[in-house]
Parts: C-alpha cells; structure tokens; sequence
C-alpha cells in the first residue's frame, strides 16, 4: 500500500513533461561527456603527452562512477531522488572545470576521479526518476525517449566537440557540461515532488570501502600488467588475490549487512541476474568502441577529430532507434527475442571491427558502430524495463542502480584490459621493429595530431602506424569475444512474454 501511495502522490504532484526534459538534460551531459572526451583524447594526448596513461583517463572516471552508483542508488531509495541526483550533478560539474583547467596528464586523471564520483549519481537516479513518475504501461515508451538522449548527444557532441578541438581548445570539451547541469538542477527541483517517507539512514561504508579495494586493485593490476608489472609476478598475482579476497568480503558484508549497497536477493530473480551479468559484458564492448576508436580513424586512418567523431556517431544513432523499436516489441515478441536480436547486432558489430582495414575507410568503421547502438538499444531497454517491472519503489533505485553497476564495472575493466592489450601489443611490435632503439607508446602522441604527424619521419610513421593498427586490432579482438559471451548470456534468460501490466 505504501508502494502504491507514493507512486500515486507523485505523479499527481509532478510536472512529467518538465521533469522528463530534465532528466534527458542530465543524461545528455553525461552522454555528450563521452562522445567529447572519446573523440577529444587524441588532441589531449597530443598537447599533455603520455599515450600509456591513455587508458587511465577513462579508467579513473569509470572507476569512481562504478563505485558510488551503488551507494547513490541505496541513498536515493533512502532520502529521495531530488537531493541525491543534485549532488552528482554539483560534483561532475566541479570535476569538468578543473578536468579543462589540467595542465597534466596525471592532473586530468585526478580530476576526472571527482568528475566520475559526481556521474555515478546521474544516469541510475534520472532512469530511476522515470520509473517513479510513470505508470507501468509508460515505461517502454519512455525509455525509449530516454535512448534517445544518445542519439541526440551523438549528432551534436562529436560536431561541437570536433569544432572546439580544431578552432578553440580541447578544454572546452568539458566546461560545455555548466550550463547543461545548471539547467538539468533547475528543472528538477521546480517540476518534481517526492513524498518520502523519512527513515534512519544505515550507510553500508564497510561495503563501499570493500568494493573500491577491489576494483581499484583489479584495475591498476589490469592497466600496468606487461607494462610496469609483469603478467607473471609475485606484484601481478598479489593484486589478483587481494581483489578477490575484498570481493569475497564484499559479498558476505551484503549477505548480513541490514541496508546493503547491493540487495543480492533481487539477483535471485532469473531474468534480473542474466539481464546483470550480460550488462557486465555489454560494457566492455562499449569501452572498447567508445574509448580506440577515435585512435584507430585519427592515428592509422589519419582522419580529423571531426571525422573520427562522426564514426561514434553511429553507434550512438543506432541506439535510440533501437530503444525506441524495443519498447513496442517487448510485447510482441517477449524479453528474450528482444534481447536476443541485441546480441546478434552486438556480434555483427565486433566481426566488422575485427576485419578493419584503413583502406575501407570511415564509413565502415560507422557501420561497425551502427551495429554495436542497435545490440545496446534493444537489450539495455529490455533489460531495464524488466527489472523495474519486478522490484518495488523501495528498491527501484537499488535495482537499477544495481543494473547500471554492472554495466559501468563492465567498462571499468574493459578499459584497463583492453588499454592493457593495446599497451602490450605496441611496446612488443616496437621492440621488434625499431632497431634505432629511439620510438616508445609515448611515440604514438605524435601520431594521434595532425601537425605532429607531419613531422614523423618516413620511417618512424612507417613502425608506429601499422604497430597501432596491429595493437589495435587486437582490442577489437576483444570486443567480439565478448560480444559473444554476451550472446550466449542471453540464450540463458526466460522465454516468457511480459504482461501488459507488467510494462
């Protein structure tokens, strides 16, 4: 009765319209976030240097929004959306100035720590906020507009962002997201009203230090493995065991905590845990695509960031078409063909990355992305249309949030991973062919700028850029094998059909 009672208050209370504009607002920051950065990175590794520490500027953010999606999602559920969503935004908009007030690699990797500790509070809270405002029957429509964030934010963000880095500065990529967050606050402290019912709050501090000991220590083992610490070290395994062994802890600390960050119950859902555990896989292919391949178009093709912008575009041009078209067939052909089409785009996808030619151009790069939206269009919307579908309001923030998780843990050690393959893959071809001695990845800054290229010798362009082409061919790799772990994940789920009440 309560459940119900608070749904109801707050959709008579609520502006939807206003408050799902500004929700959307919100989520375009965060989605023009990643379009800007990913097709800014080569332009930033230009002008700051340090290629190796590539993967740590994506790796520092994933991190920290990894982490405290759990406690934000948990906090939500405890004192509201309004105030919890607030703070993130307050927080990724402080971490976007000082990211374009960086003057170092190292700095920006530091700042983009406090951007990701703010993200981890938008994207759970704002899809969480549409589950509270509308109606069961609304969701699946709604989340498609929702997707739709992603579309937009692709046509514009690689556009604006291309424009910024060739006549402006590439700092400007991250001070765009002001007036974005500022607006995003605005409207939803004027159109949106909670009726929550006050509780003590039990904060699961143990459980949120426990998971950041292992993420942090799968992570560094991860990005520095075969660079910095060898694969098969005393350093390599030490970090291995004690991530597992926090991991462990973690679990227990939430099967007997009273207010965990993570209700492992709801896992016991059949649908919610494949939807979970295809969500961790789901999100190192979108890491992988989203963070090389800017380098792939800009350093071995020798396209302009604008271009290589553009070829992320289409991932992301896909995506809402096919949130939007998984909304209505839910009901038509169930969760599990929804999903299952998704998975089949997602291998289409990592089979045309894997084949990459620079000779084929960009348009075959875009198709590849195109190909990697849709898979991520139809299962994320079912995904999350299901787990909303099956959990109370008092646990729809700890729920999606917990979705969104695995996702954004997927990414996170995707991008150390794969980053790790790619600096791996570089320092051996260069060993091999450089017999000068004088070319490292830090070579590859100059690879990725226009101007910088010029001024390659023959012959060192000559190694660099088909020991990047190599190098990245095998994250691509990557990509498709877990593409298809994700396909098999979903051979798994139920082949049941939702109930209209159900969505």
């Amino acid at each position: 009765m309560r459940d119900e009672y608070v749904i109801t208050n707050v959709q008579n209370k609520t502006k939807k319209s206003f408050v799902l504009a500004s929700v959307m607002l919100a989520m375009f920051m965060g989605a023009i976030e990643a379009t800007i950065v990913s097709t800014a990175m080569p332009a930033i590794v230009g002008d700051l240097g340090g290629f190796s520490l590539y993967s740590w500027v994506f790796s520092s953010y994933l991190l920290m929004n990894t982490v405290t999606v759990l406690i934000y999602g948990k906090l939500s559920d405890l004192f509201g959306r309004k105030p919890v969503i607030t703070w993130g935004i307050v927080l990724f908009i402080i971490g976007s100035i000082l990211c374009g007030l960086a003057q170092t690699m190292e700095q920006l990797i530091l700042f983009r720590f406090i951007q990701g500790f703010g993200a981890g509070a938008v994207l759970p809270i704002a899809s969480t906020i549409v589950g509270d405002i509308y109606s069961k029957e609304e969701r699946a429509k709604i989340q498609g507009y929702l997707s739709s964030v992603w579309g937009i934010s692709a046509i514009s963000g690689p556009a604006i962002g291309g424009l910024l880095i060739e006549f402006v500065s590439w700092r400007y990529v991250f001070w765009i997201n002001i007036p974005l967050g500022i607006l995003a606050i605005a409207g939803i402290w004027l159109f949106l009203h909670e009726d929550i019912e006050k509780k003590q709050p039990k904060i699961d501090f143990i459980g949120a230090f426990l998971l950041t000991m292992s993420i942090t220590s799968l992570l560094y083992m991860l990005v520095e493995g075969g660079i910095n610490i060898p694969w098969l070290s005393w350093e390599a395994l030490g970090l291995f065991i004690f991530s597992i062994l926090c991991f462990s802890l973690f679990f227990w600390n939430e099967k007997n905590v009273k207010e965990p960050m993570m209700p492992f119950s709801i896992w016991r859902e059949r649908s919610i845990f494949i939807a979970n555990i295809v969500s961790l896989t789901s999100g190192i292919i979108l890491i992988g695509i989203s963070s090389y391949l800017p380098a792939f178009v800009q350093g071995v093709m020798g396209e302009s960031p604008t271009v290589a912008g553009f070829t992320l575009t289409a991932m992301s041009v896909g995506w809402p078409i096919a949130a939007t078209v998984a909304g209505k067939l839910l009901l038509k052909i169930g969760y599990f063909k929804t999903s299952f089409m998704g998975g089949v785009a997602l291998i289409c996808g990592g089979t045309i990355f894997v084949t990459m030619n620079p000779a084929y151009g960009p348009l075959y790069v875009g198709l590849g992305s195109f190909f990697v939206g849709v898979g991520m269009g139809l299962t994320t919307t079912a995904f999350i249309v299901s787990i909303q579908s099956h959990v109370s309001w008092q646990q729809r923030g700890s729920a999606t949030a917990a979705n969104v998780f695995m996702r954004n843990l997927g990414s996170t050690v995707g991008a150390a991973l794969l980053g790790g393959i790619l600096n791996t893959r570089l320092i051996a071809y260069i060993k091999e062919q450089d017999t000068t001695g004088k070319l490292t990845v830090d070579s590859v800054n100059r690879l990725l700028e226009a101007e910088s290229r010029s001024n390659l010798s023959q012959t060192a362009r000559d190694i660099l850029q088909p020991g990047l082409t190599v190098s990245l061919h095998w994250v691509y790799g990557g990509v498709l094998l877990f593409a298809v772990i994700s396909f098999v994940g979903i051979l798994f789920l139920p082949r049941d059909y939702p109930k209209k009440e159900e969505i």
